[in-house]
C-alpha cells in the first residue's frame, strides 16, 4: 500500500466500508483469533472465526442496535476486556456512527464513575461478571446509564434517550474515545474518528521494508488492551486492510508467550518495552526459536537489551513511536537500522516533526528536546485525533503554535533519524543538569537484583531537585547495603549527578493496563515523597563521587 492510497482511504473511507471490503475480498480468510488456554475462564480451547463470519454476526448486532434506536451521535460504553465480542460490538456499532467508549477492566468505581459522567454514555454493555463493576459505580456518577450484559443484550437493550439524526456516517464520524493514562489530573478522552483509525491501520500496512505485511498471509499476535490503540485500531485496521488475521490473547502471559506464537503460526508479534526483559529473563528454550515470526513491532525496548534480544530470538524488534492522538507510527524499519540507541524512525510524507528546546526554539541535531508534529503547514491537524472530549482548552493547548506538543523529549541525528529520551516530565533538573529519567531506570534494570524501577525527581532545597528511584528487589535484602550497592553501581556507569540521592525499597509499584509504571500513584497526590520516612538518603555517596 503507497502512502497516496493511505491517503486517499483515509480521508474517504470509514470503518464499516473498510470492513465490507475486507469480507468481499477475504472472506473465508481468518479474521479474529484468540489462542487456546485451558486456565481461561472462556473460550478455552481457542476461537478462531473468519471475515464472512464475522460480518455475519457483526450485521446480527447491527440489526439489534438499530431495532433499539442506536446511531449517529450516540455513545455506548463497553466493558468487554481482551475478547472478541469487543471487536465485533465495536464494528456493529461504528457502523450506525455509534461511538465506542472502552472501559479499562482495571478501573475501580471512581475512576468508572468519572468515564460514565464524562462520556456519557447511552448504555454499558459488560460481560456478565462484570456487571456488578459497573453497579457499583453508578453511585458516584451524576450519569447513570443502563448496564445491559452480554447475555441479555437482546430483550434488554433500551432506547437512547434521544433519536439519531437521518445523517450518513462520514470519515469525521466519532468511531471511539479512549482514556489517556496521564501522569497527574483526570484522564482525557481522546476522540478518534472514522477517519483516524483506518488512517492508522493504513499506515501499518504502508510500513514496507523489515515491517512489510503481506495481505492475506500474515497473523498478527497482540496481546495488549483492547481498550488502548495498539490493539484495537494501530493493528486491528492494519489487519482489517490487508486482509489478515489479528491474534488476541486475553493479556501478556509470559509462560504463555512463546507457545501461542508457535500455536496459533503468528508471523508479527507487538511488544513493549517491558515485555522483552521479561522474555529475556525466561530460561533459553527451543520454543523461542520454534516460530514463524518475521517480525515484532513495539516501543520501549532497553537499548542494552535490544541487541540481544534479536540475537536469541531470530527476528527484529522494529521500535515505533506513536500516541493516542496520532498513532500513524514513525518507525525504524529500514536498513541499515539503529539497533540499541532508541531510534524510532523519520518524518514522513504525512507527518513533519521538529525537535524544540523549552524556549520553542529548534534544538541542533544531537541535543533533546521536544517532539512537535503535525501532517503539514496547510492541514496540521489532519490524521490526528479529533480533540479532547469536552476541553476545547486542553486540545488547543497541545497545538499551540499550529504543532503538536507531544511532551515527548527525543533527539534528532544528521540523518533525521529520530531517537527517544523520556517523557518532558521524567526529566529531572539537578543542579543545572537535565537528567532523563528513563536513563537511570533502564541502568537499573540491568543490576540482577532489581524487579522494577520507576525514577522521579524529588524536590531538594540545595540542588532544586534530586533524583528519587522506586525499587522493586527480587530477592528481600538488607536495605542499606543494597542501597549503597545500587547506587555504587550507578556511579560506575553513568555521571555522578544521574545517580539515585534517594532510594526506596517498594512491594510493588502500580501499573496500568499495558503495564506502564504509574508515576504519578506511587505517592498521595501532594505528598512529599521525604515525608514518609521510608527514603533512604544517598546523597552523601553521590557527593563524595562527585568532581
Amino acid at each position: 500500500m503507497t502512502l497516496d492510497s493511505m491517503t486517499d482511504i483515509a480521508d474517504r473511507t470509514t470503518i464499516g466500508a473498510a470492513f465490507a471490503a475486507a469480507v468481499a475480498a477475504h472472506g473465508d480468510r481468518p479474521f479474529f483469533a484468540v489462542p487456546a488456554n485451558a486456565a481461561r475462564g472462556y473460550l478455552e480451547l481457542g476461537f478462531e472465526i473468519s471475515y464472512r463470519d464475522a460480518a455475519d454476526r457483526v450485521e446480527a448486532l447491527v440489526s439489534l442496535y438499530r431495532a433499539a434506536g442506536y446511531g449517529l451521535g450516540h455513545r455506548v460504553a463497553t466493558l468487554l476486556e481482551n475478547r472478541p465480542d469487543y471487536v465485533l460490538h465495536k464494528l456493529a456499532l461504528n457502523r450506525l456512527g455509534v461511538c465506542c467508549v472502552p472501559i479499562n477492566p482495571e478501573y475501580r468505581s471512581g475512576e468508572i464513575a468519572y468515564l460514565l459522567e464524562h462520556s456519557e454514555p447511552e448504555a454499558v454493555i459488560v460481560l456478565p461478571a462484570r456487571r456488578q463493576q459497573v453497579r457499583d459505580a453508578l453511585p458516584g456518577s451524576a450519569h447513570r446509564p443502563a448496564i445491559v450484559a452480554l447475555d441479555e443484550i437482546g430483550s434488554t437493550l433500551p432506547a437512547p434517550s434521544r433519536p439519531a439524526p437521518p445523517a450518513d456516517v462520514t470519515p469525521g464520524t466519532p468511531a471511539c474515545i479512549l482514556y489517556t493514562s496521564g501522569t497527574t489530573g483526570r484522564p482525557k478522552g481522546c476522540v478518534l474518528s472514522h477517519g483516524y483509525e483506518v488512517a492508522a491501520g493504513a499506515r501499518y500496512a504502508s510500513l514496507g521494508g523489515l515491517a512489510a505485511l503481506h495481505a492475506g498471509q500474515d497473523r498478527i499476535y497482540n496481546p495488549l488492551p483492547l481498550y488502548h490503540a495498539n490493539a484495537a485500531t494501530f493493528s486491528l485496521m492494519a489487519a482489517i486492510l490487508t486482509g489478515n488475521c489479528q491474534v488476541q490473547p486475553d493479556r501478556f502471559r509470559p509462560q504463555h508467550w512463546w507457545r501461542e506464537i508457535s500455536e496459533t503460526g503468528a508471523t508479527v508479534a507487538h511488544y513493549l518495552g517491558i515485555i522483552v526483559p521479561v522474555l529475556l529473563a525466561l530460561p533459553p528454550s527451543d520454543a523461542e526459536r520454534a516460530h514463524r515470526l518475521r517480525f515484532a513491532i513495539g516501543a520501549g525496548v532497553e537499548p542494552e537489551l535490544h541487541p540481544a534480544a534479536e540475537k536469541r530470538f531470530g527476528f527484529p524488534l522494529i521500535e515505533v513511536w506513536g500516541m493516542t492522538e496520532m498513532v500513524r507510527v514513525l518507525a525504524d524499519n529500514h536498513a541499515p537500522r539503529q539497533v540499541g540507541t532508541r531510534a524510532f524512525g523519520r518524518a514522513f510524507d504525512g507527518i513533519e516533526a521538529r525537535v524544540v528546546d523549552d524556549a520553542g526554539h529548534a534544538a541542533a541535531d544531537g541535543s533533546p528536546g521536544e517532539l512537535l508534529i503535525r501532517h503539514s503547514a496547510a492541514t496540521p491537524r489532519r490524521g490526528f485525533f479529533s480533540g479532547y472530549l469536552k476541553d476545547d482548552t486542553a486540545t488547543e493547548a497541545a497545538w499551540q503554535g499550529g504543532w503538536f506538543h507531544t511532551g515527548d523529549v527525543v533527539w534528532r541525528g544528521p540523518d533525521g533519524m529520530l531517537h527517544f529520551v523520556d517523557r518532558k516530565k521524567n526529566i529531572i533538573r539537578r543542579s543545572g543538569e537535565n537528567i532523563a529519567a528513563a536513563e537511570v531506570e533502564a541502568l537499573l534494570l540491568t543490576h540482577p537484583a532489581v524487579q522494577q524501577v520507576a525514577v522521579m525527581a524529588v524536590r531538594d532545597e540545595l540542588r532544586e531537585e534530586e533524583v528519587l528511584a522506586c525499587i522493586v528487589l527480587k530477592q528481600p535484602a538488607a536495605a542499606r547495603d543494597m542501597a549503597e550497592a545500587l547506587v555504587e553501581f550507578c556511579l560506575a556507569q553513568i555521571a555522578y549527578y544521574k545517580a539515585p540521592g534517594w532510594i526506596h525499597f517498594v512491594q510493588d509499584l502500580p501499573t496500568t493496563g499495558t503495564q506502564k509504571i504509574q508515576k504519578h500513584n506511587i505517592y498521595p497526590k501532594g505528598t512529599d515523597p521525604r515525608s514518609t520516612g521510608a527514603l533512604l538518603d544517598m546523597r552523601a555517596l553521590k557527593r563524595r563521587q562527585g568532581t
